[in-house]
């Protein structure tokens, strides 16, 4: 079972959330219990894969997903999928100049390093550190004021890496495969950030929207339907790992892992993830293709 690789580049706001909650946000986003930051669950991203190819690939959906219902322990057997967490990898936040900078920090690139080499993709060796109060960008960043990278209300020294360039481009390449304005885009807002203040930003510079519910017969504000809900901001990128065995369905001839990994959505496929549907919410891009170019 080969470790294989997926982005999500999220094209609207995201909630996939986690039902009620005792604090100021009534309807947080989903967090990994010791980082605190955010995820997409696995199995919220495989229902919709399911759903998705069931409507463009019904005859690979049931390999790939196991069987809807099990009439018998005969026509059981175990779907060829096993599909992670989707984790951080970039954060859309607010930059004084440049409108927004794509951040991150040497936590969350360990983690997609070693990812990556799980799944036999070589990156280039890691930068170093930021020090506190610093961040690193990259030579041609759009996001710099007076030698400062001024991020919501933080004001980072700023320290230019061309390392940080490689490894700008190669997320660029895996997020916006084929189009060049947006890889230049996404590289020449690339920050790394250190940990504690990255941590900081993925619990404060979220989403926040304030939502209500209309009375149908008063016309106006039903009492007490006020609440509010997070989302993870459109432009967020996020990485996650999955990997495929061999075809357990006791009803066809036996696939490879390759031929079903050809039954995964190309290198854009259009989601729609998480909660809020209806008022335009959770809209991604899912790419699973290796793209170097």
């Amino acid at each position: 079972m080969q470790t294989r690789i997926f982005h999500l580049h999220a094209l609207s706001a995201l909630h996939c959330g986690t039902g009620q909650s005792a604090g100021v946000v009534d309807l947080p986003i989903a967090r990994a219990r010791a980082t605190q930051l955010p995820i997409v669950p696995g199995s919220s991203l495989r229902g919709v894969l399911r759903q998705h190819i069931t409507d463009t690939d019904p005859s690979n959906a049931s390999t790939l997903f196991g069987p809807r219902s099990i009439p018998s322990d005969q026509d059981s057997f175990a779907g060829a999928l096993a599909l992670g967490d989707a984790h951080l990898l970039a954060l859309p936040v607010r930059c004084l100049a440049g409108i927004v900078s794509h951040v991150s920090s040497p936590f969350i690139l360990r983690r997609y390093a070693r990812d990556l080499a799980r799944a036999g993709i070589a990156m280039p060796e890691m930068p170093s550190d930021p020090a506190e109060g610093e961040a690193k960008v990259t030579p041609k960043s759009t996001n710099i004021v007076k030698d400062k990278l001024v991020l919501e209300d933080l004001d980072l020294n700023v320290q230019k890496d061309d390392s940080l360039t490689k490894w700008a481009t190669c997320i660029a390449r895996r997020v916006h495969p084929g189009d060049g304005d947006s890889q230049d885009d996404l590289i020449n807002r690339f920050a790394l950030l250190p940990d504690k203040i990255l941590s900081f930003l993925a619990e404060t510079a979220t989403e926040i929207r304030a939502r209500i519910a209309i009375d149908p017969e008063t016309g106006t504000v039903r009492k007490g339907a006020l609440w509010y809900e997070e989302n993870l901001p459109a432009e967020a990128v996020l990485w996650g790992v999955f990997a495929l065995s061999a075809s357990n369905n006791k009803k066809e001839a036996q696939r490879s892992e390759e031929e079903l990994a050809a039954a995964m959505p190309s290198t854009d496929t259009l989601l729609q993830l998480g909660g809020k549907a209806g008022v335009g919410r959770g809209l991604v891009r899912f790419l699973t293709k290796e793209n170097s170019a």
